[in-house]
Parts: C-alpha cells; structure tokens; sequence
C-alpha cells in the first residue's frame, strides 16, 4: 500500500511543478503587461496552496506506512513550499496590485524549484 501512495505522491509532484510553472508564466505576463493579478490568477494560486498541502499529508501518510526520503532535505523543501506560499499571498494581498502581480508569480516560480529540488531529494 506505502508503495502505491508513493507512486501517486511522486506523481503528483510532477504536476505541481507544472501547475506552479503555468501559474507563473500566467502571473509573469500579467506583470509584464503592468495588469493587477487577475481572480482567476489569485483563485489558481490558492488551489496550489492546497495542492502543496494535499502532497504534505500524503506524505505524512508515506512516512507514517514507513517509507523514508532518501535525504531529509526532501521533507524541509515541503515544509518551505507550504510556509512560503501564504505567507507570500498575505503580504502581497497588503500592499499595491504591482506588488502583488510581482510577488505571487515570483513565488511560483521560487516554489516550482523547490518541488524539483524536493523530487530530487526524495524516494
């Protein structure tokens, strides 16, 4: 069973760091247009925050089944990404709308490589 949850949480990571790469790409050309992020941008940014904690718990439960990461760097980049993510949203969402449309897509970016530095890491 540890197993199967393993392949779907190696799995699952591949797909965050795509969505974290889109959202970036997205947030990036908002910026660059000097548009505010748009609801759609801020709703798929939320979503990441709760995919990224989805991906803990799993691996919660991986660890908990008894399988380890290979190096225990793999759980700090985990532990950054979901510190990170709302931490960036709220000081964002407290100062103008250029910071936030800075901000939020840089931090997709930041977090996109700590997801592959996490896969790297990992089982």
């Amino acid at each position: 069973m540890a197993n199967v949850f393993n392949f779907l949480h190696q799995r699952f990571a591949i797909a965050l760091i795509l969505f974290a790469v889109i959202q970036g790409l997205w947030g990036g050309f908002q910026f660059m247009t000097r548009r505010q992020v748009s609801g759609g941008f801020r709703s798929g940014y939320l979503l990441m925050i709760a995919l990224t904690a989805v991906q803990g718990l799993a691996g919660i439960l991986i660890f908990a089944l008894g399988l380890r990461p290979r190096e225990i760097l793999h759980v700090v980049y985990g532990i950054f990404a979901i510190a990170f993510l709302p931490g960036v949203y709220f000081y964002a969402a407290r100062g103008t709308k250029l910071r936030e449309a800075l901000l939020m897509p840089l931090a997709c970016w930041i977090v996109a490589i700590a997801y592959g530095r996490g896969i790297i890491t990992g089982a």
